[in-house]
């Protein structure tokens, strides 16, 4: 009774996935190994209490040795809204590494829900600088030393053509310093100064190239065709897994070339010309040039992911509502029959060499910053900007109030030297 049951709740979660798009799945078995690459269900996920759960709960799962685990952070379009952020993945690895592929606007308000210290998320990997792709780019730079960051971040991104070195990752980085320069220097001196610095990593963006060798991880990048030259797509390899992102790109042939073997490969497709004329009131020239053109249709993803075959593929890049995901799911399915994942924002991926789960991630909103690693360096006074006398002599005096807080806070013995002066 108890297993018919289980058995009827497995069936009826299926249809529940596929009426609110959260995954979709077809197995297949692997030529290459003769390994059955049906995704397992989602309930049969192992907790560590022994429960089989539908669901991930941030910190409660650590991954096996060989196992790797993808986050969605964000999935939707250019448009900002509170459902979905805009591009941002998550991979993290059994030998403790985790990397960021783009770091799409709002994405960093689900990366925090994860209570991930930001010192362990503090290496990006940028497909190229649409403000839907590095939108959030203060947010974890400078909201992650805020956080409680102690090193600092490293960002890996393409470089930009001869004759236009301005479409550069270098050049982005550091005119968003450069424009943050009152914060940063506001900040200097207060909070620890190591975590205040980046380090910038660009890497030819016409050519195929290995961008980051570590620890036994290789990430790769190659170009994307998107609107003009400079974007580029990603692979992640490690202890026999392969994670495969587009960013955004048009169907090409590198991406064919690189993106096979792999467990996971995610590519982008823009919701249908019907949907941005009859839902956002784009005219219909545009809507097909950028739904078409620039974006990949969904039709042609589904045609790509047949070509690549991954173990589990991953459309993402349009809104995915009760009223859209239907067209989109036809339209992949139109070109591709293997197993399929709708993207929304906070979906998991565990690949292991048994299968492919998709799940949920089920998190606390209201969180603080987790707790560094490494500890919490004191800040550096000498790194200090201090208010001019003007300022000080605008200072409504009410020491004794203050005084008193911080003995009640159990800071005494730092209140005369943080006390302003002239």
């Amino acid at each position: 009774m108890q297993q018919s049951s289980r058995v009827r709740r497995f069936a009826v979660a299926l249809v529940m996935i596929g009426a609110f798009s959260a995954a979709y799945a077809l197995g297949r078995s692997d030529e290459r190994s003769g390994r059955d690459l049906t995704p397992v269900p989602a309930f049969a996920q192992e907790a560590g209490d022994g429960l089989k759960r539908k669901t991930y709960y941030p910190n409660t799962e650590e991954l096996a040795p060989n196992e790797m685990r993808v986050i969605s952070l964000g999935t939707g379009m250019p448009n900002q809204r509170k459902s979905q952020a805009s591009a941002c993945w998550l991979v993290e690895l059994g030998n403790g590494d985790k990397f960021l592929f783009d770091l799409g606007t709002g994405s960093v308000a689900n990366l925090s829900v994860l209570e991930i210290p930001y010192d362990l998320v503090n290496k990006a990997f940028i497909g190229h600088l649409h403000s839907d792709h590095v939108g959030d780019f203060a947010a974890w730079f400078i909201g992650g030393w805020v956080g409680n960051r102690q090193r600092p971040p490293r960002i890996w991104g393409p470089d930009g053509p001869a004759d236009h070195p301005n479409w550069g990752t270098q050049y982005y980085v550091e005119r968003q310093v450069e424009s943050y320069a009152w914060d940063i220097d506001g900040r200097s001196g207060r909070l620890p100064t190591a975590g205040g610095g980046i380090e910038v990593n660009e890497f030819p963006h016409d050519r195929f190239s290995v961008v980051y060798e570590e620890d036994g991880v290789k990430i790769s990048a190659w170009p994307a065709v998107h609107i003009m030259a400079g974007p580029v797509s990603f692979s992640l390899e490690w202890n026999g897994r392969k994670f495969v992102f587009s960013s955004d790109t048009y169907p090409n042939q590198w991406f064919i070339e690189h993106g096979k073997n792999a467990d996971i490969v995610i590519h982008e497709t823009f919701g249908t010309i019907r949907q941005n004329i009859d839902l956002q009131g784009w005219a219909p020239e545009n809507s097909a040039m950028v739904s078409a053109r620039v974006h990949t249709p969904p039709a042609a993803a589904g045609k790509v992911f047949s070509m690549v075959e991954p173990r589990m593929a991953i459309a993402y890049h349009f809104f995915n509502d009760t009223d859209t995901w239907q067209e989109m799911y036809d339209e992949i399915r139109s070109t591709y029959s293997g197993p399929l994942s709708l993207a929304k924002d906070l979906m998991v991926w565990n690949v292991t060499d048994e299968g492919v789960t998709v799940r949920d991630v089920v998190a606390q909103e209201a969180v603080w910053p987790a707790v560094s690693p490494y500890g919490s360096a004191p800040p550096d006074a000498a790194d200090r900007e201090e208010l001019p006398p003007w300022l000080v002599d605008g200072i409504q005096p009410m020491e004794d109030i203050i005084k008193g807080y911080y003995e009640r806070q159990g800071v005494a013995e730092f209140y005369e030297q943080q006390i302003p002066r002239k």
